[in-house]
Formats: C-alpha cells, sequence, structure tokens
C-alpha cells in the first residue's frame, strides 16, 4: 500500500508538470487557465485519502500533503466561486481558500469518522470569510442614503412583518416603513439575495464554470452557508458602525462602505476638518474595524479570536 501511495504521488506531480507545460501553450483569461490546471489532478477515492492522510499524519512527509491538497483544490473553487459576489477577484479569494485546505490537510484527523473534504470546507470558508471581511472596503453598501438604509434595514423590517403577520416581501410595505422608494427595496433585496451566477457560459470554451468542476452541484449546506455570510457581514458591518460617533459614520460611509468614495477634501469641507484629518480617521476606522473583525470572527476550531 506505502508503494501505491508513492506511487501516486509520483503521477501526481507529473501531472502537475504536463499541466503547467500545456497551459504555456494555451491563451486563456487566469481563472479559465487555473481551472484547466487544478483539473489535471485527479480526484481520490476514500481509501487513497484515508492512506495518505495516515502516511502524512505519521511522518509528515509534504509529498502525502501536496496530494491531499491537489486532490481538492476543486473543492477550494467551488467554494471560493459561492463567495464572488463579495469579491470580485476570485484569484485573490481562492489564494485564501487555498491556505485554509493546507491548514485543515495539517489538522486533519484520518482516524475520525469524517473525510478530508468535510472537514477542509469548514477551513476553507473560514479563510474567505476573514480575508472579505478584512477587505470591507470592498463590500459596499451603497452611494446614496436610502442604499445604506436599506443594508442595515431591510432584512430587520421584513422579519417584523413576518412577526406582524404581514408578507415578508411587500415591497411596497417595507419601502413605507424605511422611507425609501419601492424600486429601491426590491434593487437591494436581489443585492442581498441573489448569488454571481455560475452558469454563464466561458466566451472561450463555451462551458459553464461549474461543468469545469467536478462536482458543481450545491446542497442545502452550501446555501446555509451562503446564507451566514450575508448575515455575518451585514452584521459585522452594522454592529462596528454603531461603535462610531457620527462624524466616523459620515466618514465610514463616505469613504469605506461606498461605491463611489468621496474625496477627502469633499469630507473635510462638509465636516470642517482638514483632508489630512480626515485621512487619518479613515486608517483608524480601518485599523479598529480589523481589531474588531479579530475580536469577533470565529476562529476554524470555534473560538473567537
Amino acid at each position: 500500500m506505502v508503494e501505491k501511495t508513492k506511487t501516486s504521488v509520483e503521477e501526481a506531480n507529473r501531472r502537475a508538470e504536463r499541466a503547467r507545460a500545456s497551459t504555456k501553450l494555451v491563451h486563456l483569461d487566469p481563472i479559465q487557465r487555473y481551472l484547466n490546471e487544478v483539473g489535471q489532478f485527479d480526484l481520490l477515492t476514500p481509501e487513497e485519502e484515508h492512506e495518505l492522510a495516515v502516511r502524512y499524519r505519521q511522518t509528515q512527509d509534504a509529498q502525502y500533503a501536496y496530494r491531499l491538497v491537489t486532490a481538492n483544490l476543486r473543492l477550494v473553487v467551488k467554494i471560493a466561486l459561492e463567495h464572488r459576489r463579495y469579491y470580485q477577484n476570485l484569484l485573490d479569494l481562492i489564494q485564501e481558500g487555498n491556505i485554509g485546505l493546507m491548514q485543515a490537510v495539517k489538522r486533519f484527523d484520518p482516524y475520525r469518522q469524517v473525510r478530508l473534504p468535510t472537514y477542509a470546507q469548514f477551513w476553507i470558508r473560514a479563510y474567505i470569510l476573514k480575508f472579505i471581511l478584512e477587505n470591507f472596503s470592498l463590500v459596499k453598501i451603497g452611494t446614496t442614503q436610502a442604499q445604506r438604509k436599506l443594508f442595515f434595514r431591510l432584512r430587520k423590517e421584513q422579519y417584523n412583518l413576518l412577526r406582524d403577520g404581514f408578507a415578508p416581501d411587500d415591497t411596497k410595505l417595507l419601502a413605507e416603513r424605511i422611507d425609501v422608494s419601492e424600486k429601491d427595496v426590491i434593487e437591494m433585496d436581489k443585492r442581498l439575495s441573489g448569488e454571481a451566477s455560475l452558469d454563464a457560459a466561458h466566451p472561450a470554451t463555451g462551458q459553464t464554470m461549474l461543468e469545469t468542476l467536478p462536482s458543481g452541484s450545491t446542497t442545502p449546506e452550501d446555501d446555509v452557508a451562503r446564507a451566514e455570510l450575508r448575515t455575518k457581514i451585514r452584521q459585522s458591518m452594522e454592529a462596528f458602525r454603531e461603535t462610531l460617533d457620527d462624524r466616523e459614520q459620515a466618514i465610514w460611509d463616505a469613504r469605506i462602505a461606498a461605491d463611489r468614495p468621496s474625496t477627502f477634501q469633499e469630507i473635510g469641507e462638509e465636516h470642517g476638518i482638514t483632508r489630512q484629518r480626515v485621512q487619518q480617521v479613515e486608517r483608524r476606522l480601518k485599523q479598529r474595524f480589523r481589531e474588531f473583525l479579530d475580536r469577533e470572527t470565529p476562529e476554524p476550531d470555534g473560538r473567537i479570536g
């Protein structure tokens, strides 16, 4: 069995070399090129996975970890795609997810009755979520006062409608309660509920993203994870914003949470302070938010950071 495992690892290395060589000849965008590359790695059977995990745990030999990681790179891509709505650079999300996958392999206990992909999903999502939240300036809540109001209040008001016996999707009633237009309610509801399409055909290949992955279907667990991410992002931003004074909230909304941030000069003139002072406040807000996330975001092992 050991010889078979080593042969499997060597074959995976040869496949990786061929994948790297072949991608040099194909002019595709970076995402498609990466998908082609990870597609060269064979998946593992439960028996092969267990044997490799045991060997790695016993020897700490990097070649076994490498095989376990490469066999699960598709899983990282799949989970990263689920979160693309919140951060547009997919390769950044994949990179963070890969770090989570490596941590999962490092900590995986093959003697427990759970497979590595099941265990690794939590680590991958945790690292991607942490990255998205730490790069919160790219998680936009809108440019107008109505959009910001909706971002923080829409789900709460929908819950209140449901509690009071009304339909939670009554956009007209929601608009009246929040004091915004019905069109704004519809757009924000789509924005908070929708996901980036994984079914759009790639212009170079005609394939969808999911067709390039072996396990493209989503599960109820995936849906729950995405819903939890949306909730976590809103709750984290709202909770931190509540800790700010009025001027800090204004700078947060205008600089950090806006699709089109106001200039330092514009904010300074509005609040009677210098542009340098606005810069200082923005830097301090970003640092404080990162510290807030470190305190409030669960670590992958379930601890609070």
